[in-house]
């Protein structure tokens, strides 16, 4: 989502056909350390997503609901959230709702200490835990009030960072695992989005798989729209419906003569339960 997450500068430093929705309790099986409560069912959308710094106005949303993408993003919080969203309301989520949109909540969290450029919010190895905790809580409450249910997942941002860096990787995966943990404990799914050379990676590959994300939103620039055959990590990882894939960033695109900007990506994965 190149500049959606974090002004473009800072994003580019750090960097170095439509489905059917499907509801099952697919993905928490995925999940250790579930909150021991009765889950809502999964709301699981599979097809094309978009996603774009601010969220589109209504108007939009109605003429771009063509068919060709059925589910979009936006960003409900979180200190380094790049845009302002003027548009993101409570109303503004019913609306698009009722035209038959899924939406994909995102947080833009704390970021890396040892990614290059700068944030507004960096995690420490002494602040991780608790800041992880307190983000997730504010995820919990803009989600809510923007009457995204429980059982509703959180994808939490991750940039781009040394994951060769132990200790930077090590403060990254304690502060994911306390956000985490947290939403579970509030009845949101977590999920996090990153890229598969590092912010990704590092969740996929990590020995420990405890409180880590059920649900994994990948950015690999490959042009391709699947969320299969460029997996790079183990073919049962993240599976059943627990993939997104973020493959083109920047398509200028015109639908029902509106144009936006946005980023591609290839959904089969949980979106918001709206009510």
């Amino acid at each position: 989502m190149a500049g959606h997450r974090q002004s473009k500068k800072r994003r580019y430093i750090a960097w170095g056909a439509v489905g059917v929705v499907v509801a099952a309790g697919a993905g928490i099986a995925a999940q250790t350390s579930m909150a021991a409560t009765s889950w809502p069912a999964q709301k699981t959308f599979t097809g094309r997503a978009f996603d774009t710094c601010t969220a589109p106005s209504l108007s939009a949303m109605k003429a771009w609901h063509t068919g060709y993408y059925g589910a979009a993003a936006v960003y409900v919080g979180g200190k380094n959230r790049g845009c302002a969203q003027p548009n993101l309301t409570a109303s503004w989520v019913k609306s698009v709702n009722s035209l038959g949109w899924k939406l994909i909540p995102i947080y833009v969290g704390a970021q890396p200490p040892c990614q290059t450029g700068s944030s507004p919010e960096k995690l420490t190895a002494a602040t991780a835990a608790s800041l992880g905790a307190k983000d997730a809580n504010d995820a919990v409450a803009k989600a809510s009030a923007l009457g995204m249910k429980a059982g509703s997942p959180v994808y939490l941002d991750m940039e781009a960072y040394d994951i060769k860096n132990k200790a930077c990787n090590d403060a990254v995966l304690t502060y994911v695992r306390s956000f985490t943990k947290t939403l579970r404990a509030k009845t949101y799914r977590g999920g996090y989005y990153g890229f598969t050379s590092s912010s990704a990676k590092a969740v996929a590959t990590a020995a420990d798989k405890k409180d880590l994300p059920g649900n994994l939103w990948y950015a690999l620039y490959d042009k391709k729209d699947t969320t299969t055959a460029d997996w790079p990590w183990g073919a049962g990882q993240f599976t059943p419906h627990s993939r997104g894939h973020q493959y083109l960033v920047n398509s200028k695109e015109t639908r029902g003569g509106v144009t936006l900007t946005v980023d591609r990506d290839s959904w089969d994965a949980p979106v918001a339960i709206i009510g």
